[in-house]
């Protein structure tokens, strides 16, 4: 679980980013790179075109300086590195991070085509019951360090988010006003008594979340992310929940770096690791 990601912070949510200005749109015959500077070294980022709101934001943001100055203030090794907070310029040691952003969201571009292999670049964003669209953050990103994974590892994490969703269909069943009196008797401390009563209460929950569940695509890996899970690594478990939108061109080894820095209970590096962000074009390489 991404726990900072998820966390509520003050924020006016936009349904919808306000145009950003052409100098930020693509330019045909050109990638949009960003490097971002650290104490550990440099990390180059290609922005993806197909995630058209996220790339001009960040771009920007960081033709703006929104980015320098503040912190990679949580990291975990083994899964990833997060920034973009701006409470986090020049903040305290110890001060807890990560409820800052820049007053708005950004309406969600999670695409197969994009997925949480070792090295991408996805933006944070608050919990689906409170955000059940899926906006991200507008500051706050994240790179993906991950882990190798088995096949059979795999299996499971398919299995686990697949029993995760009917967990969530159950609790949205039961806070439903229409299944008050389903709920009162499922919860009753004399519901387990009348053995009979309760397999029919079992029966009947059961369908009504067997229902909604068919509506939902199951939680499945495709042979791609498989093979990239199983051989560079990654966080499988967050695909399809979260905007992915670029990727790390050069500089994992700086990634690694921070990622394995001590932290804090909240995760927070002991030892500040501030960053500027620069936006660099260059002439795409053809195929």
């Amino acid at each position: 679980m991404l726990r900072k990601l998820h966390r509520p912070f003050l924020i006016f949510l936009l349904t919808l980013l306000t145009a950003l200005p052409a100098a930020f749109s693509q330019t045909t015959g050109q990638e949009n790179l960003v490097v971002i500077n650290t104490p550990k070294g440099d990390i180059l980022l290609m922005l993806y075109d197909d995630t058209p709101k996220h790339r001009d934001n960040f771009l920007k943001l960081a033709s703006e300086g929104f980015f320098d100055s503040t912190l990679f203030h949580r990291v975990i090794n083994g899964f990833m590195i997060q920034g973009g907070d701006p409470d986090s310029r020049h903040a305290a040691a110890g001060v807890e991070l990560g409820n800052g952003g820049p007053g708005y969201d950004i309406p969600a571009e999670i695409t197969p085509a994009h997925f949480h292999r070792r090295g991408v670049l996805a933006a944070a964003r608050e919990d689906d019951k409170i955000n059940p669209k899926r906006l991200s953050s507008g500051s706050q990103f994240y790179i993906v360090q991950g882990k190798v994974f088995t096949q059979a590892d795999l299996d499971m994490v398919e299995k686990e988010q697949n029993s995760m969703t009917k967990q969530r269909i159950f609790v949205n069943v039961m806070d439903k006003p229409e299944n008050l009196r389903l709920r009162n008797q499922f919860f009753s401390p004399d519901a387990k008594k009348d053995s009979a009563h309760f397999k029919y209460l079992l029966d009947t929950l059961n369908l009504i979340i067997n229902k909604e569940y068919a509506l939902i695509p199951e939680f499945r890996l495709s042979d791609e992310q498989r093979e990239a899970y199983t051989t560079v690594g990654g966080t499988p478990h967050l695909d399809g929940k979260y905007t992915v939108f670029g990727e790390v061109v050069s500089g994992m080894e700086v990634v690694d770096a921070i990622a394995r820095e001590k932290t804090d209970k909240n995760d927070r590096p002991l030892t500040d690791i501030p960053m500027k962000v620069k936006i660099v074009t260059r002439k795409k390489v053809k195929p």
